[in-house]
């Protein structure tokens, strides 16, 4: 199937007519058709026709689809090497920042993700019709991705005359540039929109983790075909490396049940509240604005109840449920970071606080395991992130097994051999509890395709190897992703200007520390003013509370499951290197107290293992330099991380 609406040499364009490519091109139009959109091809097929003359040795691409962003690209000039991404703005006269950014997405994302411009030039100009003419300067990035040229219709066969003379490109075959693989990563975001629109998960990951997904997904789906045939209650355990799309294998899982009968239908669940906040309202913000290209009107409050139906938190599922003894809707359930489920206690302790209710006896995966099995028939999914239980109270996947083993022996579980890893079975229980079940090992329950951080596969054992204080092997595995810059600072200002220098287009990037990083306030960092998730993630530029005015800071209990492009890792001394180990602190009053508990010193790892794995493209941390007046900032804490990160490997920018 083509990428685009309509393809062809420059030479059959320059002689075909204006109304056919039309025609054309309103044949693969999946939408009804507005007439302003119609004025806009011809006035572009026109004005190619016209400015296109003398280059009959290249080709040309109308609408031409980038995956990821679930998005077309007006047009792509294929011509002498050179990919050229045309943007055009019918009617408007100015250059605004969205329409820039627009259109240097689409050039990155042509080169990050489809293999045949991986070495080619890529020239992205933004064309307003109506826009006065401004000088052209191509500025060549690193990765051969130029700045985006402004244009006018008068002034852009100049912009392509000046391309084709200063930009170099080793050569290209139009057709095999056309049939190359589109291997994109989208963001949780990203992806979640897609699929929302049921796509599937084929369309918007490259092959070899598409390939994984797919795999892990038909496994799951043929579980609960069994388990709805046979009429038996089963649960599956997915596993998956960080950023490997757990969450995303989830939304697939739910969304290929939309349409099926209302009672084999699924819910995703999740107690991330920021995960489930931010996308449903990016679900609701991007179902109104598709509804308004098609013409429809849909208000912003009418889409955010549908994806509320979609995506719940699973506290509110729990209350439900609790206050009806009948089974609910949906026959499979979804769970997003089945490990953090609550214990007894901390489950017990909310009912009482929260909910008035006392002597409540069971944890959460109790709980919604026997609500779940008020069925005749059922299946619930588990995704499981190793080395993610952040917080107190979170049971990890033995409350799972020991609920299974003792109250619902009858279930049929299946599960990743990788359960039985340290990272899961960190307490070593696991094993015996899996015996004592009818479980089946299933390999293809694991995701381990990295989807996160595209330009580095390693980097998810690079930071499981500094959590493990092993400089010497985190120093060799940070050799092996040199795509993935990673640095360190003793300068927040000198952070700030390194992140921003680095993101282009609608890259996102913000600051991150943990939750118990009380001491850097001094710096500006202040931890207790929690950010509003879905405006962090989603709001623009000029929103003071957007990620990207590096104002709010996000903590490990706000990000966890989502990601940005590039991110500021600020760590304070509440984890610090210690001979050769590391300790963990929490500042209470006016000093830090040791943390002994190894449950408590987990967390705090696992804390800083999910800051460090947010960033898909590379990251900078900033270790503050203390301040020798300040027993609570005193140098030495500070120093001890600093040189820690450099026997990582990690280098320090000054730039």
């Amino acid at each position: 199937m083509s990428r685009a609406f309509y393809s062809a040499p420059v030479g059959e364009f320059l002689a075909e007519s204006t109304s056919s490519i039309v025609g054309k091109i309103v044949l693969n139009f999946p939408h009804e058709l507005q007439g302003t959109q119609r004025d806009a091809w011809h006035g572009q097929i026109e004005h190619l026709h016209e400015t296109l003359k003398d280059y009959s040795d290249g080709h040309v691409a109308f609408e031409f689809q980038i995956p990821r962003i679930g998005r077309r690209a007006d047009v792509i000039l294929l011509l002498r090497g050179i990919v050229f991404v045309l943007e055009y703005k019918v009617g408007q006269k100015t250059y605004d920042r969205a329409a820039i950014d627009q259109v240097t997405d689409y050039a990155l994302d042509l080169k990050n993700f489809h293999s045949a411009s991986e070495n080619l030039p890529i020239v992205p100009i933004l064309i307003a019709t109506g826009g006065s003419a401004r000088p052209f300067s191509f500025e060549r990035s690193a990765d051969g991705v130029y700045k985006t040229n402004l244009a006018n219709l008068n002034s852009f066969p100049e912009a392509l005359r000046l391309g084709l003379d200063l930009v170099e490109s080793p050569g290209l075959h139009p057709e095999t540039w056309l049939t190359a693989n589109y291997r994109p990563t989208p963001t949780i975001v990203e992806a979640a929109t897609v699929l929302y629109e049921t796509h599937s998960v084929e369309d918007i990951a490259r092959h070899d983790a598409a390939e994984n997904l797919s795999t892990t997904c038909a496994q799951v789906s043929e579980i609960i075909r069994e388990a709805e045939g046979s009429r038996r209650k089963t649960i599956c355990f997915i596993t998956g490396v960080p950023g490997a799309g757990k969450t995303l294998a989830g939304l697939n899982i739910a969304t290929e049940r939309q349409s099926k009968q209302a009672g084999s239908r699924a819910v995703f669940l999740s107690g991330n509240d920021p995960l489930v906040s931010v996308l449903r309202e990016a679900l609701a913000r991007d179902s109104v604005a598709k509804a308004k290209e098609r013409g429809v009107k849909l208000s912003l409050e009418a889409a955010r109840k549908e994806t509320h139906v979609f995506i719940q938190n699973i506290r509110h599922f729990r209350d439900d449920t609790f206050q009806n003894s009948e089974a609910p809707h949906e026959h499979v359930v979804v769970f997003d970071e089945a490990q953090r489920a609550w214990r007894l206690d901390q489950l017990q302790s909310f009912m009482k606080r929260k909910r008035g209710v006392s002597n409540f006896l069971m944890s959460e995966p109790h709980f919604l395991l026997s609500v779940m099995d008020r069925h005749d028939w059922c299946c619930v999914v588990c995704l499981v992130g190793g080395g993610q239980e952040i917080n107190t109270g979170e049971a990890g996947i033995g409350e799972w097994l020991e609920a299974l083993g003792t109250h619902f022996p009858h279930w049929d579980v299946f599960y990743s051999d990788q359960l039985r890893g340290n990272e899961y079975d960190w307490q070593g229980t696991l094993q015996a509890s899996l015996a004592k079940l009818k479980a089946q090992s299933k390999p293809g329950l694991h995701l381990a395709v990295p989807l996160r951080s595209f330009r580095a596969e390693k980097l998810s054992s690079f930071i499981s190897s500094l959590i493990a204080a092993n400089s010497p092997e985190a120093a060799q595995l940070l050799t092996e992703i040199p795509k993935y810059p990673i640095t360190q600072t003793r300068d927040l200002a000198v952070a700030q200007h390194w992140i921003k220098s680095k993101a282009r287009g609608t890259e996102r990037y913000g600051l991150l520390a943990s939750s118990g990083g009380l001491r850097l306030r001094p710096e500006g960092v202040v931890v207790k003013l929690k950010a509003s998730p879905e405006h962090w993630f989603l709001n623009g530029r000029m929103d003071v509370r957007s990620s990207w005015r590096l104002e709010d800071v996000a903590t490990e209990f706000d990000v966890q499951g989502l990601e940005l492009d590039w991110a500021i890792v600020c760590w304070d001394a509440d984890l610090r290197s210690e001979n050769g180990k590391w300790a963990g602190y929490k500042f209470s009053g006016d000093r830090w107290q040791v943390v002994r508990k190894e449950e408590r010193l987990r967390y705090l790892l696992n804390a800083y293992r999910v800051l460090l794995t947010r960033a898909r493209q590379g990251i900078v941390i900033f270790v503050p330099k203390g301040d020798a007046e300040d027993p609570t900032r005193s140098p030495s804490y500070y120093d001890g991380i600093y040189r820690f990160l450099q026997l990582c490997g990690i280098p320090e920018t000054t730039a």
